[in-house]
């Protein structure tokens, strides 16, 4: 048994944030039914590397983020569509989109139309900014927002700032958010039999994950400096260069960096006043780097992390994806399930990384063709085979 067996969620999202959110839910055993345009569905459809999966409209991207998933077409411009898609809602306990404010609403699919249907639906809205205020109505990919939230002025240092993150990190976390509130509210009906509205912005999603460079901000009055690959909180820690490469050394305690000293034969800079104490050495930490790097640069990444670990100092080589995507420790946790995907071939998906002991979330199907699923689920809510060839005639399908 899965934790959300029994629970129906209707996904009109595209691209990276919805998908992601019922991604999750997906993986705890959701029956998430992918709404998608007849003509070609979800962007991500389209979205990835290689060409060929594109034109085939099972994008990489697409691949990435909805596996355990179905997929119906449904033109819900058209009347007949809109009738068929409230008997669904009917019969539904989330409904997920990530359209700008007022589409929904003007397709007369909001909220406050979709509680009369069904007062215990669960009505998730993802948006670049939320559903109210100034900047309610502006467009915005991830990047916008990585710009807008201020993320990418803590990137960089002073050679290259701003920087954005490499991947989209505010549509992500932004799905995600959606994801554990989408829980509470399942929870919350639970108890109550009450169905709510949830409005999940990326923007607002983004900012608690700068929590401690904010609340310096906010309470301490520092602006945050771009520092690269240097942590702001400590030093040493950061990058630096040895024999073979680079390593990551976090010595953020002050017995770590006192223990990291000793090993490199560097015992007297524990008494010199510009390192003894934490806060000062952070000051001093261009000053202290180069003399770290005249030791580290005399042995291998591996040699260094593996005494540096043993003496209870984090640190680790920094590995190319293709490597850390292989690494014993991921494959050990079960990161990723091998499912077949038709035209493709077989493909490696996420699993849920959360470890339930007693009901893991895993990947199982592969994520659907367009339509896959549609006369399954028209048929499930009543409609016989000549009514769905007519639809499909007409395109309403």
């Amino acid at each position: 048994m899965n934790i959300l067996d029994g629970i129906r969620v209707l996904d009109l999202t595209n691209v990276l944030s919805g998908p992601f959110a019922t991604l999750h839910l997906a993986w705890l055993g959701a029956e998430i039914i992918k709404i998608e345009n007849p003509k070609d569905g979800d962007l991500a459809r389209k979205l990835g590397c290689v060409p060929e999966y594109n034109k085939m409209l099972m994008g990489t991207s697409f691949i990435a983020q909805n596996g355990n998933k179905k997929s119906m077409t449904l033109n819900l411009k058209d009347e007949k569509a809109k009738e068929i898609f409230k008997k669904l809602v009917e019969i539904s306990d989330v409904l997920v989109e990530n359209f700008r404010p007022g589409v929904m609403d003007r397709l007369g699919f909001g909220y406050q139309d979709l509680s009369k249907i069904n007062p215990k639906i669960i009505y998730c809205a993802i948006s670049g900014f939320g559903q109210t205020g100034p900047d309610a109505f502006k467009p915005a990919y991830d990047q916008i927002i990585q710009g807008l939230s201020g993320l990418m002025d803590l990137n960089g240092d002073e050679r290259l700032h701003p920087l954005r993150v490499g991947f989209p990190v505010c549509d992500t976390v932004g799905g995600l958010n959606a994801a554990f509130s989408i829980m509470a509210a399942l929870y919350h009906r639970e108890r109550t039999g009450e169905g709510q509205f949830i409005d999940v912005a990326l923007l607002d999603s983004i900012m608690p994950m700068m929590g401690w460079v904010v609340a310096n901000l906010m309470i301490g009055n520092q602006n945050p400096v771009p520092m690269g690959n240097d942590n702001f909180t400590a030093a040493p820690s950061g990058v630096f260069r040895t024999k073979d490469g680079y390593i990551n050394i976090a010595a953020n305690k002050q017995e770590q960096w006192e223990m990291l000293a000793d090993l490199l034969e560097l015992s007297h800079l524990k008494e010199d006043p510009r390192f003894k104490e934490r806060d000062i050495r952070k000051s001093n930490r261009y000053e202290l780097t180069p003399l770290l790097e005249e030791k580290l640069i005399q042995r291998n990444t591996e040699e260094w992390a593996e005494l540096f670990n043993k003496n209870d100092i984090p640190s680790g080589a920094i590995l190319e994806l293709h490597q850390a995507v292989n690494s014993p420790q991921i494959k050990h946790r079960d990161t990723f399930s091998t499912v077949n995907v038709e035209g493709v071939g077989k493909v490696q998906l996420f699993n849920m990384t959360a470890k339930f002991n007693k009901t893991p979330g895993k990947i199982t199907q592969p994520p659907p063709k367009l339509s896959e699923h549609t006369r399954e689920i028209l048929k499930i809510i009543g409609y016989s085979d000549d009514e769905i060839n007519s639809y499909k005639s007409q395109g309403i399908i």
